[in-house]
């Protein structure tokens, strides 16, 4: 058996019925302050942020704003976000419970690494009831938002192994590149083919992850 160590926006979470609607709204109030110019953005355009840590995301997106300006994007967008979430406007992925229930019944103990902030993971954990299929929990804000591959890095002592790593961005599959791991890319998700390349099996749909994990496991001689 096995440590799968599984993202979750774009992989668990069909984070766009909430990031999109928020994205939005927050860009709106944006230019309706003056900030930026006025622009309507596509679905595409909205979830390639998907992935980002929060403050990589400003950072890349409007550089130019003021520090105190892109800080209070930030907060707007999350807060909007948390609020859809409460009202039950957020969804898992179709198949995504029945994905980890898989997994858990074939014995693997299955790990949330996410580039969220805390209390994000939290209201998610308590939303979606979540502790029902992970076992442990982290998220970016607890390292100071360091890359995942380096948080595996801290975070694999406390863990016997092997891993598998499953997700839809170039972050995830860095984790396994970096470590030296097996991983499972997403193309569900939010991710491009590019992003994935590196990675050993692609799912091109949530409930092929439990075989696919079967199969490298095996692959491995695990």
């Amino acid at each position: 058996m096995a440590d799968i160590i599984l993202d979750y926006d774009g992989t668990i979470h069909n984070s766009m019925k909430t990031y999109a609607p928020a994205f939005r709204d927050t860009m709106k109030w944006l230019s309706d302050g003056g900030y930026i110019a006025p622009k309507e953005y596509s679905d595409d355009e909205i979830s390639c942020w998907l992935g980002f840590n929060s403050t990589d995301m400003w950072g890349q997106f409007h550089p130019e704003l003021d520090t105190d300006i892109r800080e209070e994007a930030r907060v707007r967008l999350g807060q909007n976000m948390a609020e859809r979430i409460e009202r039950g406007e957020g969804a898992l992925f179709d198949g995504a419970e029945e994905m980890l229930s898989d997994l858990r019944s074939q014995g693997h103990t299955l790990i949330f690494l996410s580039n969220c902030r805390f209390h994000y993971m939290e209201r998610h954990r308590r939303v979606f009831k979540l502790d029902r299929f992970f076992s442990y929990f982290y998220c970016c804000e607890a390292f100071d938002f360091i890359p995942k591959y380096e948080i595996f890095r801290r975070i694999s002592p406390s863990h016997s192994g092997p891993f598998v790593v499953v997700g839809d961005r170039f972050h995830d599959i860095d984790i396994a590149v970096q470590n030296g791991l097996p991983s499972i890319g997403c193309a569900y998700g939010y991710g491009t083919r590019e992003e994935l390349s590196n990675a050993d099996i692609i799912a091109e749909h949530i409930y092929e992850i439990p075989s696919a994990a079967a199969k490298l496991l095996a692959t491995k001689g695990v």
